[in-house]
């Protein structure tokens, strides 16, 4: 099962600031990036403010970083607004205005604190991630709905292999694109049989997905670039595989193997991740 990318626990502390607000407010925080809101929802907790941020919480599919982007610009917003100078009608701020601002400067480094715990920080008046690879969150958005633990557990070891352990990055990225073009198989009605090699699966893939050279119309603006893109994505997996025979994991090596640096193992991870995650897209989206 995959894990929610905001934690229950944030989402209360967001949701107690917003109790300060009015019904007006909270309303417009969330219509302002985008975020349905489910009336008919009625969660159990005690007070109109309360409920109504629920009620947008509950639009919201929190293992999705796709979904969640938009809860973070409405929790950003909130932190600029609390981050904000006060402004005295004299021109000049009073005592009461210092504390005031005080106690909103605090209010916000509290809600930065639990962000920080789901994996956020607050950097130049932006939410940033400080953890995962990008390439890979895409990965993990695309098929966070599969029952499949094994790819969910290839994703969280690569995430925690390419700095640490690059050879286990780049034999973990080959195995990756074997899963997922074993798995775009089998959910279109062609089961793998035995172990077929990487570019046998590759081309499998590319080709029930009217992914190859051919498929392009001649004269189409553009169609030599598209099919010299597609015979690149023909040649990733293969490349991969070759890269990993040489240094990484399952099989052994020479007592004098210099091991590749963690740049390498980006790389390769980022290939892979990218390559999988535009198969499995458009596996969805044409399927």
């Amino acid at each position: 099962m995959s894990k929610q990318i905001i934690s229950i626990k944030t989402r209360n502390e967001f949701r107690e600031y917003f109790v300060g607000g009015t019904l007006r407010t909270i309303a417009e925080a969330f219509d302002a990036c985008g975020i349905r809101c489910d009336l008919e929802y009625q969660p159990s907790v005690n007070g109109q403010r309360r409920t109504l941020v629920e009620q947008y919480y509950h639009t919201v599919d929190w293992e999705s970083r796709k979904s969640i982007n938009r809860v973070l610009m409405v929790f950003e917003n909130e932190i600029k607004e609390l981050f904000a100078p006060s402004h005295a009608v004299s021109g000049w701020a009073t005592d009461s205005d210092n504390k005031h601002e005080a106690t909103r400067h605090a209010q916000a480094e509290k809600l930065i604190y639990w962000l920080k715990q789901d994996g956020f920080d607050w950097v130049n008046g932006k939410i940033v991630a400080t953890t995962g690879t990008p390439v890979l969150d895409d990965l993990a958005d695309a098929t966070h709905k599969l029952e499949g633990a094994h790819l969910l557990q290839q994703i969280q070891r690569l995430k925690e292999s390419v700095d640490t352990d690059p050879s286990l990055a780049i034999g973990t990225a080959k195995e990756l694109i074997e899963t997922v073009c074993k798995t775009i198989l089998e959910e279109r009605g062609m089961p793998v049989d035995g172990t077929p090699d990487i570019p046998t699966l590759t081309k499998a893939v590319l080709k029930e997905l009217s992914l190859v050279p051919e498929g392009v119309p001649e004269g189409k603006r553009g169609s030599d670039l598209i099919k010299a893109i597609l015979r690149s994505l023909g040649t990733i997996g293969n490349d991969l595989g070759q890269l990993r025979g040489l240094y990484g994991t399952g099989h052994g090596k020479s007592a004098n193997t210099q091991p590749l640096q963690p740049r390498h193992a980006k790389l390769a991870v980022g290939a892979a991740a990218t390559l999988v995650t535009f198969l499995f897209e458009t596996h969805r989206d044409n399927k």
